[in-house]
């Protein structure tokens, strides 16, 4: 336990994501350490996120302006959606440069025993973007776990009948894995999404 501010600032870390007290006790000492200018564009940096960062009115993913650059891109199809839980799962479709359409983030997925509902999510929002006439395919790729796939079959029940086309991403085996570690599920849905090989 330190005392005074250094605490405050160890504390403050520990409650970010991802980092436990031994993590925000080497930033906290990093940071007192390093460079006062470096400290100092940090904290501007993150004064600015939280002064011109906000989520897109369209589909809630990060935005400096109204609209994200997705939404903004007219060269992206408006015919394909693909829902995602939060926005780094965008940039995670986006790196695979395999998706041309638009998206929906959700806000996080269905999760009843830490309170999360479907008023908690973008859903409302989603359903009124569905309502276009013109959709072709609606893409879910919440993750899969428990919480990702609660949230799927949710979303698969609710769009089903409006008549377009409800996909979901497969999964399976990772590119380099080996069968003798893949869990049951991992590898029985593996099974269920084989293609056929031409040769």
């Amino acid at each position: 336990m330190y005392e005074g501010v250094v605490q405050d600032l160890i504390d403050e870390l520990g409650r970010l994501p991802g980092v436990g007290p031994k993590s925000a006790q080497r930033i906290a000492f990093h940071l007192l350490e390093a460079d006062a200018d470096d400290v100092q564009r940090l904290a501007e940096v993150l004064l600015k996120v939280k002064e011109t960062v906000h989520f897109c009115e369209v589909c809630f993913n990060v935005a400096e302006t109204n609209l994200c650059r997705v939404c903004a891109d007219p060269q992206r199809n408006p015919a394909l959606i693909c829902i995602v839980e939060e926005s780094k799962d965008v940039v995670a479709i986006e790196r695979t440069r395999e998706f041309r359409g638009r998206y929906h983030v959700l806000g996080g997925a269905l999760n009843p025993i830490e309170g999360v509902g479907p008023g908690d999510l973008h859903i409302t929002e989603l359903m009124a973007r569905l309502s276009d006439t013109s959709l072709e395919e609606i893409i879910i790729a919440t993750n899969p776990n428990h919480t990702g796939e609660a949230t799927a079959s949710y979303l698969a029940r609710l769009i089903g009948p409006m008549g377009v086309t409800v996909s979901r991403l497969a999964s399976g085996l990772p590119v380099g894995g080996d069968l003798e570690y893949a869990d049951e599920v991992t590898l029985g849905r593996a099974f269920e999404g084989r293609r056929v090989l031409v040769f």
